[in-house]
């Protein structure tokens, strides 16, 4: 594992967007960033069943139901009423859901997303940013040759973790077609139920540049804060490591589609 480049991950907002989408490239400029990010597989929410029984929302909407929770977790319930109040530091100082203003995630999604977005809207994203731009959500051949077209230098497959459209191809299920495509002219990053060592190497093995993920650092996040995240990449590495000497290989350039079986 090695270091990467300073990231940033925006979505156009609704509203003004196009002030928001300004706000948002001036302050990933002003703090140096050396690539843009711009995330299209959640233009609206998906139908988070879980998420509507259960009442959640950002920040926690006190009902009897989460009351009751708080009472039979006593110590998350003092952590989260004795620190600092919950917020979306990247957005609060912007618009009140979700930080002031308790939202379910679904309804986040679909009203404060800027849902008019196209490829044209990327691309002018892509000009005035002038530096590395990644698109992140692009699942078929024909969109990921078309992020080549306007300028982009990095693709993300990826589902938005599989709880956006119930049904759809795992990023993993179409990595081979869209490496041959354009694999030698763009980087391609698998993103999706990356958590094990071994789904980092068959990605890998398959034509991806790299991986990346979200529940497997954000679990570890929640449950332990920096210390558990170090935790979890170390994790990560150990794995990579240990499995690459039990398949022999000493280099990341000497994993290839020979390494795998499909059944």
């Amino acid at each position: 594992m090695r270091q990467t480049r300073g990231m940033r991950k925006i979505n156009f907002r609704d509203g003004d967007h196009r002030r928001g989408r300004d706000i948002d490239e001036a302050r990933t400029h002003a703090a140096n960033f050396d690539v843009l990010a711009l995330t299209v597989d959640t233009i609206t929410g998906g139908n988070r069943e879980r998420d509507l029984r259960t009442g959640f929302t950002s920040p926690p909407r006190l009902t009897l139901k989460s009351l009751l929770s708080f009472a039979v977790h006593p110590r998350w319930a003092v952590n989260y009423f004795t620190h600092e109040k919950f917020a979306l530091p990247q957005l609060k100082d912007y618009v009140k859901e979700g930080s002031n203003v308790s939202v379910s995630v679904g309804d986040y999604f679909s009203t404060m997303l800027d849902q008019s977005m196209n490829w044209k809207d990327a691309e002018s994203v892509q000009k005035k940013w002038g530096k590395q731009f990644c698109l992140k959500g692009i699942m078929s051949v024909a969109d990921a040759k078309r992020a080549l077209d306007i300028g982009a230098t990095a693709i993300m497959l990826s589902n938005h973790g599989g709880r956006q459209l119930d049904g759809s191809r795992s990023p993993f299920d179409q990595l081979a077609e869209i490496t041959d495509a354009i694999g030698d002219r763009i980087d391609v990053i698998c993103d999706g139920g990356i958590s094990r060592g071994t789904h980092v190497l068959k990605a890998l093995s398959l034509g991806a540049k790299a991986c990346s993920g979200g529940r497997f650092y954000l679990y570890a996040l929640a449950a332990a804060g920096q210390v558990g995240v170090e935790r979890a990449l170390q994790n990560l590495r150990n794995e990579i490591e240990r499995d690459m000497k039990l398949m022999g290989c000493r280099s990341i350039t000497e994993l290839s589609r020979e390494n795998l079986r499909f059944r």
